[in-house]
């Protein structure tokens, strides 16, 4: 397999992996902000980097399941869910520098988003040795349902 074929199967992944890149330099810059900054409250500080911190705590998570997503199952459901969870991951920061009562929703959603990517996980795996035990393949048939399952992530 050349390297073409090889990018042309994670592109995607690697898009999002990018923008989740930048996004946390958008969320260290802020707490840099808000550290030099003269009349900024402590309160103010703390919650940026908290709000940093916990942002950070679940990112090689979502790197993992994600990429494992992709790779086992199918890249463009999985890289539309990573999208999905860097905005739910955006409301979350934005949401805790105000009342912390505003970023439980993004905690939650964020939650749903790896919990999913988790399950394609597993049924990406399954099918693997599904096929390589006993010689079935419905890699199709669950592409398609994924695909279809990654559209209801957007309901709340």
């Amino acid at each position: 397999m050349d390297s073409h074929e090889v990018v042309k199967n994670i592109y995607l992944l690697v898009i999002v992996t990018l923008l989740s890149v930048l996004q946390n330099v958008f969320f260290a810059q802020k707490v840099e902000r808000e550290c030099k900054s003269q009349r900024s409250q402590a309160s103010t500080f703390e919650r940026v980097s908290c709000a940093n911190r916990n942002c950070m705590d679940a990112y090689p998570t979502f790197l993992a399941v994600m990429w494992c997503a992709g790779v086992c199952l199918n890249q463009a459901p999985a890289a539309f869910a990573g999208i999905i969870y860097l905005l739910v991951r955006q409301k979350y920061f934005i949401g805790y520098l105000g009342h912390t009562s505003q970023c439980t929703p993004g905690y939650l959603f964020g939650k749903r988003i790896i919990s999913f990517l988790s399950l394609m996980c597993i049924v990406g795996i399954f099918n693997y040795l599904l096929l390589r035990f006993y010689g079935s393949d419905y890699k199709e048939y669950v592409q398609t349902i994924t695909g279809a399952a990654s559209a209801l992530l957007l309901i709340p």
